[in-house]
């Protein structure tokens, strides 16, 4: 079978979720099928350190401007490919072979104002567009899937809930082991850490607001928060200004992926209390590390963490307060929390993913799933 893969999410350099998602995909559906033929379409960057087997055509096709309608379209025109996966939601204008899309959340639906309305247009028409004409889509969690169903009235038979795997540098890490990459940057014993682009669906400021609380009963604790400035950006910087334990903050920005899983294992806690999650990928890195989770109570955490987490409603500042209160006075829950997460982090891999992947791609390429 010739497998066509849009990778110019993979290609990036600097990757976060769906571009992580991307590169995870392609690398270990390579591992587990030597019997395909794969093209890996993008349209800058490069794949080459992933070292592919010759059975992985690496076709970049550089192109200025709309490169996913004109571009990739015409290349997929060309070579007729028997199916084509587009692993991070924007399908071809032209698709002319069966397709699989990765619709990977619908935030934009639950904080429209999270988005400049341009950018909110193009979601919401991509997005419609893809899950309409796609052959089938893949979400990533139920919750995506309800949302998808709502919004982009798309049957529940053509959609296939696949969760994500973690990367194996997530693990379990001795102190010693893990703190010279703190001390780099500049971090205190004893933290909580939150990973995450820094935009409104986040609740940044409710957090910043609940950790002040949390420094006003005598806490050592520093909070760490790990992410690039995203939309609306300001109401964040403003709530740090504002706490009088603005010092005790610290805002990383990007974190290159050699030193964030030592960070997450390191921490107190790991503290994920979204507004809006469509699969929470933190959560379930924190996990694999045996670092204790505190996450919301919405949206998919609940279904990702399970009882491995401690849940706290995100609209309620007391609530997550007395959640940090309770992690750090508590070391029986944190070695609770601990080793739930270790067994709930152990049901999910990149492997099963991209083995359920395969087998959707090559069930809809004959025909035998529901579209």
């Amino acid at each position: 079978m010739r497998i066509a893969i849009d990778a110019s999410r993979a290609a990036i350099a600097t990757r976060t979720g769906t571009e992580n998602y991307s590169l995870q995909i392609i690398s270990h559906m390579a591992l587990i099928d030597d019997a395909d033929d794969f093209s890996l379409y993008y349209n800058s960057g490069s794949l080459d350190s992933l070292g592919l087997p010759a059975s992985f055509a690496l076709q970049p096709i550089p192109f200025p401007r709309l490169w996913t309608h004109v571009r990739l379209s015409a290349a997929l025109v060309s070579q007729r490919p028997d199916i084509v996966f587009i692993p991070a939601h924007v399908l071809p204008a032209v698709c002319p072979a069966r397709s699989v899309v990765t619709l990977h959340d619908l935030g934009y639906v639950h904080f429209p104002k999270a988005h400049t309305w341009p950018s909110r247009l193009y979601l919401q028409a991509s997005t419609w567009f893809s899950a309409r004409y796609a052959s089938h889509v893949i979400t990533i969690s139920e919750a995506s899937k309800r949302d998808i169903m709502r919004y982009c009235g798309v049957p529940a038979g053509k959609i296939s809930v696949i969760y994500h795997g973690y990367d194996q540098s997530y693990r379990p890490l001795e102190a010693p082991r893990a703190a010279p990459v703190a001390g780099k940057y500049a971090i205190d014993s004893s933290y909580f850490i939150h990973v995450g682009t820094l935009q409104p669906r986040k609740n940044i400021p409710r957090l910043i607001r609940a950790f002040s609380a949390f420094k006003d009963q005598g806490w050592p604790h520093q909070l760490v928060l790990v992410g690039k400035k995203g939309w609306l950006y300001d109401s964040i910087a403003a709530a740090v200004e504002a706490s009088p334990h603005s010092g005790c903050i610290r805002l990383l920005g990007y974190v290159d992926n050699n030193d964030l899983p030592a960070l997450v294992a390191r921490a107190s806690a790991l503290v994920i209390p979204s507004l809006y999650e469509g699969f929470g990928l933190p959560a379930l890195e924190a996990m694999a590390c045996g670092t204790p989770v505190i996450a919301s109570n919405t949206s998919s955490l609940p279904e990702i963490t399970a009882d491995a987490a401690l849940p706290v409603d995100p609209l309620d500042e007391k609530a997550i307060c007395d959640a940090l209160c309770r992690v750090a006075s508590d070391p029986d829950l944190r070695e609770k929390l601990s080793s739930a997460g270790l067994a709930r982090a152990a049901r999910f891999s990149w492997e099963r993913c991209a083995r359920e992947t395969l087998e959707v791609l090559k069930r809809v390429a004959g025909g035998r799933l529901a579209d």
